[in-house]
């Protein structure tokens, strides 16, 4: 089978992407309103790319399932956006932050796209301010740097601890100018259940009004995918409650390849689980790792509180560990070492499931003052979650589940195997290979939404010709999708089961953190597969659906959103499964070193896994192969 082309521009690789996208063809500022684009999703990427998009001409329909666009899960990233701006001479630039982010995604990335990521960091940063983004700033007025993991510079620019959320909303007003202009349309309370494909070409979409039931169609030239991730399927996600992966799977279901699905991210700080019955968790950021120190007591079962427990007693398990890096070890690294500890026997807390992050060290040197500045926002919260005070008492956190760096694979454009559907942010696979780098989320939804997908859909429109008309409403490729929809809604409520689908997603992440979670095994993963493909029958023959179809439906949403995760946790499986490796956050417990670290085969596996599923369910693997021009194949060793 002929492996994968990503369309990779030839050359010099740092300057590939300002040469392709100078050869980008145009569309002319009298044919563009003849075009029609609809976006998915209203985050960093699917808000930056509706902006653009409206602001150069194009008619843009733009679809979220919140009730207002700033309420996009973007504005969870609290700990900084990354940029190679070299604003703090300490040796850092774009070639510095290639090589930090592709050995960070332990070689499993695509070099090409990280260049390009690289390249339009400069940039956003300037263009974020001049949208509204409140960065801090030093004492004479230079924007302030901080560190994240896997770096040992200081390029990550923020805003307080709530930097997320400040680029969201600027992000979302700079979306609602364009509704009040009129070359957007915004779409709230409407959820993406079907992606319409027609001539091999994704043509529209069809959505289900949250509010009123109504299922309806709406067509396009182009369809651009900024649907967040999947770390929902693990139920106890750092990820907000409605988070899922139905557009994303849908449009796999219809053609598109789903890449790395098994590439999943455990954050290090997040909160543990206290109880079986709480709905999420909840995430700290990284960017409490710069003065925050993680550690477990040095005896196993030492249930003394923290601050009784004498400095000779404690294990600074990542400095000892990884003393060039500390900390500030890369995600993957420093929730892997967690584990480890935890099921030594060596976890604190009511149900020892977690380690100690302490700032009484930083509060000593610098003053509580000083961290307040920095992370108050962060310490109120877990105050609020806790009821402990971070001043005083360290911090308790644990491995979460929380980002994915799989998504729908998409050539270096950004548009995925099917022609006219683009995809940006955590739902596609190109950046981050089998593990993201801190404060590099924010940056490569942005760099989609503002540098990349406003150039690339314009290059595809310009091949498909403004006098392209939009598929008619009576299309077959049309009635047939909504009918899919409909159908998969009347099945689901007329089924006569007792179980609500909550129950089955809480089953379903319970089996994937046991059997594919921080580390995996082949005996676990098979093990899960089974209970994974039991439960999904289970779920087809005893959920239970209350309420009707033509109203608000909060059961039915759950319900639909539940069975695309069974189908995409087998995926994960099978995947994980045949990546017979250890790489970042992918770990194989049969492919380690004798250290303990994640042991890659570069010789079978320096590729991406692109899945595609057939109409009866089988999997299908194709291959891209991924050439490093820039960074060398290398061990990767934070030591």
């Amino acid at each position: 089978m002929p492996g994968l082309d990503a369309r990779l521009p030839e050359g010099d690789p740092l300057t590939a992407w300002d040469r392709r996208r100078a050869d980008y063809r145009l569309v002319s500022p009298a044919n563009r309103r003849k075009f029609t684009v609809i976006v998915v999703g209203t985050g960093l990427a699917g808000a930056g790319a509706a902006a653009a998009l409206g602001e150069l001409g194009y008619r843009v329909e733009c679809f979220t399932f919140h009730d207002a666009p700033r309420r996009a899960h973007s504005v969870a990233a609290h700990g900084g956006i990354n940029a190679a701006r070299a604003r703090k001479v300490d040796g850092d630039s774009i070639a510095r932050f290639v090589v930090d982010t592709v050995k960070g995604g332990d070689f499993r990335g695509r070099e090409a796209d990280v260049v390009r990521l690289a390249t339009e960091s400069v940039r956003v940063i300037d263009h974020l301010q001049a949208i509204g983004t409140p960065f801090a700033r030093e004492y004479g007025g230079q924007l302030a740097t901080r560190s994240f993991g896997g770096v040992q510079v200081s390029r990550t620019y923020y805003s307080r601890g709530q930097t997320g959320q400040q680029l969201q909303i600027a992000a979302a007003q700079a979306l609602l100018r364009q509704v009040e202009r009129g070359s957007v349309r915004l779409h709230t309370r409407t959820e993406m259940l079907d992606l319409i494909v027609a001539d091999n070409r994704a043509q529209g979409i069809v959505t289900r009004n949250l509010v009123t039931g109504e299922i309806t169609a709406h067509p396009a030239h182009a369809v651009v995918l900024a649907t967040g991730g999947y770390g929902s399927v693990y139920f106890h996600s750092t990820l907000a409650m409605n988070s899922n992966a139905t557009a994303t799977w849908r449009a796999h279901r219809r053609g598109a390849l789903f890449a790395s699905p098994s590439f999943v991210q455990f954050h290090p700080t997040a909160l543990p689980v206290s109880s079986h019955w709480q709905s999420k968790t909840t995430l700290m950021s990284e960017s409490l790792r710069n003065d925050g120190r993680i550690w477990v007591p040095s005896t196993a079962g030492d249930d003394r509180p923290p601050n009784d427990i004498p400095e000779s007693e404690r294990d600074y398990y990542l400095e000892r560990r990884y003393p060039a890096y500390g900390n500030l070890t890369p995600r993957d690294i420093a929730s892997r070492a967690a584990r480890t500890e935890i099921e030594a026997g060596r976890g604190v807390g009511p149900l020892q499931n977690s380690v100690y992050l302490d700032f009484r060290d930083a509060i000593e040197r610098l003053g509580r003052d000083t961290i307040a500045s920095r992370y108050g926002n962060l310490f109120e919260m877990y105050y609020d979650a806790t009821g402990e005070d971070p001043y005083t008492v360290p911090m308790r956190i644990a491995p979460g589940a929380h980002f994915t760096m799989g998504g729908l694979w998409s050539d270096y454009d950004q548009m995925t195997t099917i022609d006219g559907l683009f995809v940006g942010g955590e739902a596609g696979s190109n950046y981050h290979g089998a593990n993201r780098l801190g404060a590099n989320s924010l940056l490569s939804a942005c760099v989609d939404g503002w540098f990349t997908l406003p150039f690339s859909v314009p290059n595809y429109l310009a091949g498909v010709g403004a006098s392209t008309e939009l598929i008619a409403p009576d299309a077959p490729e049309v009635t047939e999708a909504i009918a899919a929809v409909r159908n998969r809604a009347d099945t689901l409520l007329a089924n006569n089961g007792t179980r609500r689908p909550a129950t089955f997603h809480r089953e379903l992440g319970e089996i994937l953190y046991r059997g594919c979670g921080v580390s995996r095994s082949d005996t676990g993963l098979r093990t899960a597969r089974d209970e994974v493909r039991a439960l999904r029958e289970e779920f087809w023959a005893d959920v239970k659906v209350a309420g009707a179809a033509d109203r608000l439906n909060q059961e039915l949403e759950k319900a639909g959103r539940v069975a695309d995760f069974l189908e995409l946790a087998e995926l994960m499986i099978d995947d994980a499964l045949d990546r017979t490796e250890s790489c970042g956050a992918h770990f194989r417990a049969e492919y380690a070193t004798d250290e303990g670290e994640a042991r890659r085969n570069d010789e079978q596996w320096a590729n991406v896994s692109a899945w595609e599923t057939t109409p009866e369910g089988q999997h299908i693997r194709h291959l891209e192969s991924l050439r490093f021009d820039l960074v060398p194949l290398q061990v990767r060793d934070y030591r």
